[in-house]
């Protein structure tokens, strides 16, 4: 029994037009006869033809259509966080008019096929909310593809589509500044690739870019502050974030200001167990603008940033450079918004 693929040559030839006829029925690029292109798509059903074999389509273009999306986390982890959902939504319409699809990867390899060494990208996509960054680099440099970063330094000649982090989170602390805290807590976004959560000491050093500038943005109002890390961006983690800050009540903070919208329905959470009334006790902070389930009766006090918009400019830069052309850097703006989890610090 032939296992034969079926090919369009077969298919023009069942329908009785010429191949070339036949190609662009699928291909679409020029117009047929609707009484041809029904013949043509009769032919290729009895056959078995589904269209033009994308491995050849590959090998004519040099390209394998895949780009890389790199992560730290887990994959099923990381996509608990919309932020990230909303940025692959973004990067898949951006790269859509090349024919590329996306291949999500992790940066630790851990044996694992296919890997960021192994697998045929024609591009790679580096979020930089990880510890692992440089490393990620330096092996898509090595494999002389193009590369792009989401929120990370990669360094000369590397587009970068950022955020103002820093300015950002500036905002944030400046209003609860306005509102008369002084007693803040930082909570931050893992510091580092070993992702250990507790109290940040002086001499810690950040390997995490978005951590580190979210976390001087915050420094520039309360240059004196505590920050704790927390181990991953979830709710789980903000939770067992504020049970450690809240625990001991003659130290608890009046406001924690969070890195992700995320750790801010964790937190408060947390405040909620220690029998804190949010905002009256304690005011929280996010970072993000997404919908975060169960949150209700709050609405976070956050700073907006657009997901989809970062990730669109991330394909698009990958499209252009898979096309031979130069690709810009794109610094985007978060915006503050105002929701009911901080107000005026407690009187003492």
């Amino acid at each position: 029994m032939s296992t034969r693929r079926a090919t369009i040559a077969d298919v023009a030839r069942e329908a009785g037009v010429a191949a070339s006829t036949a190609s662009v029925v699928f291909s679409g690029k020029t117009a047929v006869s609707e009484a041809t292109r029904r013949r043509v798509l009769d032919a290729a059903a009895s056959l078995g033809y589904t269209g033009p074999d994308p491995r050849a389509a590959s090998l004519r273009r040099g390209r394998s259509g895949i780009v890389g999306v790199v992560f730290e986390e887990h994959l099923g982890v990381a996509f608990l966080d919309p932020v990230n959902t909303l940025m692959m939504d973004g990067l898949a319409d951006g790269v859509a008019p090349i024919g590329a699809g996306l291949l999500l990867l992790r940066d630790d390899n851990q044996g694992r096929e296919p890997t960021l060494t192994s697998a045929p990208l024609d591009a790679a996509v580096l979020v930089g909310c990880s510890g692992r960054l440089r490393e990620s680099l330096a092996t898509v440099r090595g494999r002389g593809i193009p590369v792009v970063v989401i929120e990370g330094d990669a360094g000369e000649g590397v587009p970068r589509i950022e955020l103002d982090n820093r300015e950002a989170q500036r905002q944030m602390a400046s209003h609860l500044r306005s509102l008369g805290h002084e007693r803040v807590v930082a909570l931050t976004l893992p510091r580092d690739a070993r992702r250990l959560p507790g109290w940040y000491a002086e001499e810690d050093e950040l390997g995490i870019d978005v951590t580190r500038d979210r976390l001087a943005g915050f420094r520039d109002v309360f240059p004196d502050a505590p920050a704790y890390a927390a181990a991953a961006s979830s709710i789980d983690e903000g939770l067992a974030a504020g049970r450690v800050m809240f625990a001991d009540p003659a130290r608890r903070p009046t406001a924690v200001v969070a890195q992700s919208d995320l750790l801010a329905a964790g937190a408060i959470r947390a405040a909620e167990e220690a029998g804190l009334r949010v905002p009256a006790d304690v005011s929280v902070t996010g970072f993000d603008g997404i919908s975060v389930d169960g949150l209700a009766p709050y609405t976070l006090t956050t700073m907006v940033q657009p997901a989809a918009d970062k990730g669109r400019a991330a394909g698009e830069a990958v499209a252009a450079m898979i096309d031979g052309r130069d690709a810009a850097s794109i610094r985007f703006t978060c915006r503050f918004r105002e929701g009911n989890t901080a107000g005026p610090a407690p009187v003492a």
